[in-house]
C-alpha cells in the first residue's frame, strides 16, 4: 500500500495555503456520476458478490447468534456487530485498491453504484405495468416481490397502487438519502481531510445501505423480531428523516415541471405524508398521489390523495418520470452546491 501522505500529496490533494486539493473535489464528483453511468447502463452486481447480498448474509448470521436474547440488547449487538464485520470488510477492499488510483477509483465508484439502486427501482415499476398488459395473475406475481401484503387478489387498480406506492417510497432509500449523506461528508473531508478519508466517504453510505437493509430484514414489530429489530427500526427513521422530506420537496417541484398538478402534490404531502405508519415514507408517496390527482391506498393502513380520478395503468409510466426527474434535479442540485462550498473554501 502507498504510504497515506505519500498518496494523499500525489493523488488526491495538495493542500497550498488552506485550500482544498481541486483533485479531492473532483474525485468526489466523478465517482458519483461514475458509479451513475455503471447503475443505469449495467444495473445491479451480480447477487453473489453484491455488497448489499453480503450485509444480508451478515444480519442474517449475527441475528440467529443474538435471536434468543428476549430484550432490546438484541438489537443493539445485531446493530454493532454487523456495521463492525461489514466496515471491517470494505476497509479491507480499500486497503487492496490504494496501491493505484485508478483501481482505486473504479472500484470506488463500483461500490457506490451498489448503495443506490435507481437503474433497478425504474425498471422494476415498468416491468410490472408491462406484466400488466399481458396478464393480471402475472402482475400480481411480480408485485408480490416489491411489497409484503397479500397480492393473490388484488385488483388492477390496487396492483398501480402498490406499484407506484413502492417506487416512490424507495425514491428515498435508493438514492436520495445515500448520496444526500455522501455529499454531507464529502463537505466535512473538503474542509478537515484526515487519514483514510476516502474510505470514511465510502462507508457512510454502505452504513446507511446496512441499517435500510437491517430495517428491511428485521424491523418489524411482531413477536418474533420486536426487541432486535427495535435499533435498526429506529436508526433507519431517524437517518431517512431529512432525505424523505427533501425527496418529497423534490417530486412536488418534477410534478410543476412535468406539468402535472404541483400545488396538489404539495397540499396532499402536507396534508397526508404523516398518515403512514413510518414517520418518513409517506412524503414521495404523498406528493406523488396529489401530482397525478389519485389516491394511493394500502387497506387497512393509509389512503393518500384524493380519488379525482381513477387510478390505470398508465398512472405508472407518470409516476416513473416523476421519479426519474426527481432524482436528476437532486443530484443536479447537490453536486452544484457541492461545487458552490469547494469555491468558497
Amino acid at each position: 500500500m502507498i504510504e497515506y501522505n505519500e498518496f494523499i500529496n500525489e493523488i488526491i490533494f495538495t493542500n497550498v495555503n488552506n485550500i482544498v486539493s481541486f483533485k479531492l473535489f473532483i474525485f468526489i464528483i466523478l465517482a458519483l456520476l461514475f458509479s451513475l453511468a455503471i447503475d443505469v447502463i449495467f444495473g445491479e452486481m451480480p447477487g453473489r458478490i453484491h455488497p448489499v447480498v453480503i450485509m444480508g448474509s451478515i444480519i442474517n448470521f449475527f441475528k440467529k447468534l443474538f435471536i434468543d436474547i428476549k430484550s432490546k440488547i438484541s438489537g443493539l449487538l445485531l446493530v454493532i456487530c454487523c456495521a463492525a464485520a461489514s466496515s471491517l470488510i470494505l476497509l479491507f477492499i480499500y486497503i487492496i485498491c490504494s496501491v493505484n488510483v485508478i483501481l482505486l477509483f473504479i472500484v470506488f465508484s463500483i461500490l457506490l453504484s451498489s448503495f443506490y439502486s435507481v437503474n433497478m427501482l425504474l425498471q422494476t415499476a415498468i416491468d410490472v405495468k408491462n406484466d400488466l398488459n399481458e396478464s393480471i395473475d402475472k402482475a400480481r406475481r411480480s408485485v408480490s416481490y416489491l411489497v409484503s401484503r397479500n397480492t393473490e387478489e388484488l385488483t388492477e387498480s390496487f396492483i398501480v397502487s402498490a406499484v407506484i406506492e413502492s417506487l416512490t417510497e424507495n425514491i428515498t432509500d435508493s438514492y436520495v438519502a445515500p448520496i444526500f449523506y455522501y455529499f454531507i461528508f464529502g463537505v466535512i473531508i473538503l474542509y478537515k481531510p484526515f487519514n483514510y478519508h476516502l474510505y470514511f466517504l465510502l462507508l457512510i453510505p454502505m452504513l446507511y445501505r446496512l441499517f435500510n437493509t437491517l430495517d428491511a430484514m428485521v424491523g418489524y414489530k411482531t413477536d418474533e423480531l420486536k426487541d432486535i429489530g427495535f435499533f435498526a427500526a429506529k436508526i433507519d427513521d431517524i437517518l431517512n428523516y431529512v432525505p424523505s422530506r427533501i425527496a418529497g420537496i423534490y417530486v412536488v417541484i418534477s410534478a410543476y415541471l412535468l406539468k402535472f398538478d404541483g400545488k396538489n402534490s404539495f397540499n396532499v404531502m402536507m396534508r397526508d405524508a404523516r398518515k403512514c405508519p413510518s414517520p418518513n415514507s409517506g412524503y414521495t408517496m404523498a406528493s406523488t398521489a396529489g401530482a397525478l390527482n389519485i389516491q394511493l391506498i394500502k387497506k387497512d393502513t393509509y389512503i393518500l390523495g384524493d380519488d379525482n380520478k381513477e387510478i390505470i395503468a398508465d398512472d405508472i409510466s407518470k409516476a416513473v418520470k416523476l421519479s426519474k426527474l426527481s432524482i436528476i434535479l437532486f443530484t443536479i442540485t447537490v453536486i452544484v452546491l457541492f461545487t458552490l462550498i469547494y469555491v468558497i473554501l
